[in-house]
């Protein structure tokens, strides 16, 4: 592997973290980045599937198969969009809501189980650094063209 200590570092971290979260995520019977999608639903009446895949920068097809997962669970619905037939809008149902509390305890423990041993300050250094990175990243892709999407 070539010297990239920080690169390495991010990739390592972000491995454990999906992985942590993958296992906490199977014991409420959802698959990593469900939890995203309800998040993102939460508090509004409905979202359109295309602004989620933008918002989540996930590839549509995988955010395609997790509503339809979801949907199937009785998470969420899908409907198509009264002002745009091409488009599709997803809403929480109840089942979806009363989810979410337990998926938010689930990111308390995550944030927990990951900060532990930071100060306050140390903490705000890490965001603010790694939001840095993020920017840079971003502004790298956009000069280049490219649309920020992950296929997972």
């Amino acid at each position: 592997m070539p010297d990239t200590p920080v690169s390495t570092a991010i990739y390592q971290l972000a491995r454990a973290h999906k992985a942590f979260a993958a296992s906490m995520l199977r014991d409420l019977g959802l698959y990593p980045n469900q939890e995203l999608l309800l998040m993102q639903l939460e508090g509004v009446e409905s979202r359109s599937q295309s602004d989620l895949v933008r918002t989540l920068m996930l590839d549509h097809s995988t955010v395609a198969k997790s509503l339809r997962r979801m949907e199937t669970a009785g998470l969420v619905t899908r409907r198509p969009s009264p002002s745009d037939r091409r488009a599709v809008d997803v809403s929480l149902t109840q089942r979806g809501t009363e989810l979410l509390e337990r998926i938010h305890a689930v990111w308390a423990q995550l944030e927990t189980t990951t900060s532990h041993g930071l100060s306050e300050g140390d903490a705000e250094d890490l965001v603010a650094g790694m939001g840095a990175m993020q920017r840079r990243i971003e502004d790298e892709m956009a000069s280049r063209g490219v649309t920020p999407v992950i296929a997972d």
